[in-house]
């Protein structure tokens, strides 16, 4: 009897044991697509929730279906603009919230989704009031997008270079105050060491209140506190550029500032540091005004 009972139960382990081997050959070859798809999903959220741990704030994985429907298929009539990296579209999300949702372009999406999160991260670890705040971002396939808090009153360029708003001299003073801030935070206070290295009007958007934040960090650079500059290839906009940069390569935090020196000029002027239709002793805004 005894026999008898351990033959049965060493037959009912071995046919355990098979039916175990063959669930786990099934599961890994012939993984039903529902299934495969749901433990992608969950593992890319666990690694979007460890990406982004920590004392950073929180980001949100968008959907691109969300992201195309919210801004109309890219309408061209939600178009914002367009950078050095692509262009940027009004969005309307379905809990009624305004966003901006820049499409990166190309080239620059054809990085990979560690580097794309890694580039994301470093955005989202410098927080200020008067820098543009990342809300979330999306990476499917070849698609590159970031989602941005909306600015009612759009970039800063349109009003200055435009007819249709006049600012009063109290609301530029409160620009280039804010833009200050900013910039100080990026050069000084805040944990990392950036240079923006793009600062100029249409980098500058302006909220309900006309309070500004300094977007676009698609060509910031983060170095060591003990170098005084780094030598690198000149990237930027050409009439913003601080000579020693431009000609030299030589980047440091003064790449900034003489950017927002001819961004002041501008607000105070409204007018654009390089326009080809005035007399040629006006044509460059800071030659002419070294004149006076």
């Amino acid at each position: 009897m005894k026999t008898s009972s351990l033959f049965f139960f060493l037959g009912g382990v071995v046919v355990l044991i098979i039916l175990l081997i063959i669930v786990l050959m099934y599961w890994k070859i012939w993984k039903p697509a529902g299934i495969k798809s749901f433990i992608s999903e969950s593992k890319r959220h666990a690694a979007s929730t460890d990406f982004f741990s920590g004392d950073l704030r929180t980001i949100f994985y968008f959907d691109f279906r969300t992201l195309k429907r919210a801004t109309k298929n890219f309408h061209p009539d939600n178009l914002l603009g367009k950078g050095g990296f692509g262009p940027v579209y009004k969005g309307k999300l379905k809990d009624g919230r305004m966003v901006a949702v820049k499409r990166l372009s190309h080239d620059k999406s054809q990085q990979g989704e560690s580097e794309f999160l890694a580039e994301v991260r470093l955005i989202t670890s410098i927080q200020h009031k008067n820098l543009v705040r990342l809300l979330g971002c999306c990476s499917d396939g070849s698609q590159r997008l970031l989602v941005y808090e909306f600015m009612k009153n759009g970039s800063l360029d349109h009003i200055i270079y435009g007819k249709k708003v006049y600012l009063n001299w109290e609301t530029r003073f409160q620009i280039i105050l804010g833009v200050a801030r900013g910039l100080q935070y990026l050069h000084e206070d805040s944990h990392l060491r950036i240079v923006h290295r793009d600062i100029k009007a249409s980098n500058i958007l302006l909220d309900d209140k006309f309070h500004p934040r300094i977007g676009d960090f698609g060509l910031a650079r983060f170095f060591p506190e003990d170098e005084a500059y780094l030598s690198t290839t000149f990237a930027g906009t050409l009439g913003y550029t601080a000579p020693e940069y431009a000609i030299r390569g030589e980047l440091s935090e003064k790449a900034d500032i003489y950017s927002f020196g001819v961004l002041v000029l501008e607000i105070v002027s409204c007018r654009k540091n390089t326009d080809l239709t005035l007399p040629s002793e006006m044509q460059y805004l800071p030659e002419y005004v070294s004149n006076f």
